[in-house]
């Protein structure tokens, strides 16, 4: 049986197991794999509660893992942030943790990214700027190139939870027109990822 795994700080649903993100590493001596560290993921709120979003991890293209500089730029990258960084990490990727309340939809926004959304608990139903619609389930994968979109938590009593991975792109072009981030309403106090610049 596993551990109890509790709300970890700042997270909204308290029914919804707390995240921890293990980072493995090697022992400089044998040269075998260890668990390098562990650290519960720190919940930011918006939109009046409703929406939760949480940092598991983040990267440069290509990650450094010599000497665990991967490890301290990630930490450094998230000090400087106060741990609220853009949504999308220029030259890089973002590991990301985003709780929905019941009968929410989020902002339609587009970053300037190719994520990987993958539903973990609950169904979430994706919602395009051209009106089509996708409901997914637990495990189902989005994959998201740079469109605008929005999500939507379609169960009237429980929470549901995504994880993403949000990997930095090159401008998009559609038509002659350039699509950059638009982080839409609902998001006041997300910095802007500026890798759109």
């Amino acid at each position: 049986m596993s551990p109890t795994r509790n709300p970890t700080p700042n997270q909204i649903p308290q029914n919804l197991p707390g995240p921890t993100a293990y980072l493995t590493g090697h022992d400089d001596k044998s040269g075998k794999a260890i668990i390098h560290s562990s650290r519960p993921v720190n919940w930011h709120q918006y939109d009046e509660q409703k929406l939760g979003m949480s940092v598991a991890y983040t990267t440069q293209f290509p990650p450094d893992l010599n000497g665990d500089a991967d490890v301290a730029a990630h930490d450094k990258k998230m000090d400087e942030s106060g741990g609220k960084l853009g949504l999308v990490s220029g030259g890089g990727t973002v590991l990301r943790y985003v709780d929905f309340a019941p009968n929410y939809t989020c902002m339609m926004h587009r970053t300037q990214s190719v994520d990987y959304g993958i539903v973990l608990e609950g169904q979430i139903e994706s919602v395009l700027d051209s009106g089509e619609t996708q409901l997914m389930g637990r495990g189902d994968v989005m994959v998201q190139r740079a469109t605008m979109h929005a999500w939507r938590n379609p169960s009237s009593t429980e929470w549901a939870r995504m994880i993403f991975c949000l990997q930095d792109c090159k401008p998009l072009y559609v038509g002659g027109q350039r699509f950059g981030e638009d982080l839409g309403r609902g998001t006041e106090g997300v910095p802007a990822s500026g890798n759109d610049a």
